[in-house]
């Protein structure tokens, strides 16, 4: 499906420099804010108190949160759990308060807006448990960029799986440093949006790579130049890429305009892992192919040998 098409090609790798220069001073810049300022981690990472409290009516988030902020609790997280009258509440730490303690102050502010609020529960997440969260999420990254390395090699050729993997934790490192810089909260959901654009962006590459593919096969392109090969595949993918990623940004940023506080940081991960996975793609992971001096006879072996395994 096409709503325009392209016929001449578009000279992308003519300035696979400029752009790698430029992809490599901003993953310079993210990479030195996370050694310097690092992450803002949420009460999932940190350890502080968490809280379920029932309404009998569809409760007012953001009167809650702006109760819970007047407490001092500005980084805290209110959202829906389950119906719209249930509410939780995590609070991090504060040094000096338990968390019954804490439980009991929230609910005393939150009776002087409606007295029928009832606590349903109150938990204790220590840090013990956030810092088995942050390790998890780090073997989480790191199997699924191992996973996309093998896949891309069996599929393609080590070139293809090497120039993904880098162009996937390029796009990794600027969602962590665009957190780092602004110091936006860094939490589960956060977390799950970086693991869904890994995928999301190594979708995306496989498109082109696959294109490339198909053009190192054909006819027309036996005596060309790689960069031309290259160039061609790009610009036969742009229709379907304007499409696919127009359409899924439409969705997150409804998300971001209309999904509140609770979906905010989530979707914001998925907006800046959106646009950079498109510029990963496109001008990280195929000059990188590139360079590391991909031919037809590269695709052509690895077929026949796959054929001769098949036999």
């Amino acid at each position: 499906m096409e709503f325009f098409r392209i016929k001449r090609d578009i000279p992308f790798m003519r300035h696979a420099l400029v752009f790698n220069v430029i992809s490599i001073i901003t993953f310079l810049v993210a990479v030195g804010s996370l050694a310097t300022k690092g992450l803002n981690f949420g009460v999932d990472f940190t350890g502080g108190t968490v809280m379920e409290v029932q309404y009998s009516q569809p409760a007012d988030l953001d009167r809650i949160r702006a109760t819970v902020t007047r407490l001092g609790f500005a980084d805290a997280s209110v959202q829906n759990f389950g119906t719209a009258k249930d509410v939780l509440l995590r609070l991090p730490a504060k040094a000096g308060l338990s968390s019954a303690q804490l439980s009991e102050q929230i609910m005393d502010e939150l009776h002087k807006d409606d007295p029928a609020a009832q606590k349903q529960r109150v938990e204790f997440v220590g840090p013990q448990v956030g810092r088995e969260l942050f390790a998890n999420g780090a073997l989480a990254l790191l199997f699924v960029s191992l996973g996309i390395v093998v896949y891309l090699w069996l599929r393609f050729e080590w070139k293809f799986g090497v120039a993904a993997i880098v162009a996937n934790l390029h796009d990794v490192v600027i969602i962590l440093g665009c957190f780092s810089i602004f110091q936006w909260e860094f939490s589960l959901t956060v977390l799950a949006a970086v693991l869904a654009i890994l995928g999301y962006s190594v979708n995306e590459s496989v498109v082109v790579f696959d294109r490339i593919r198909e053009n190192f096969r054909n006819r027309k392109f036996r005596g060309a130049p790689v960069p031309q090969v290259i160039d061609n595949a790009i610009t036969r993918t742009m229709s379907r890429t304007i499409i696919t990623h127009g359409c899924t940004q439409l969705m997150v940023t409804s998300m971001l305009t209309f999904g509140g506080a609770t979906l905010h940081y989530f979707a914001l991960a998925l907006t800046i892992g959106i646009l950079f996975g498109i510029y990963s793609s496109v001008l990280v992971a195929s000059p990188i192919v590139m360079w590391l001096g991909v031919s037809r006879e590269d695709l052509v072996k690895a077929e026949v040998k796959r054929e001769a395994g098949a036999v």
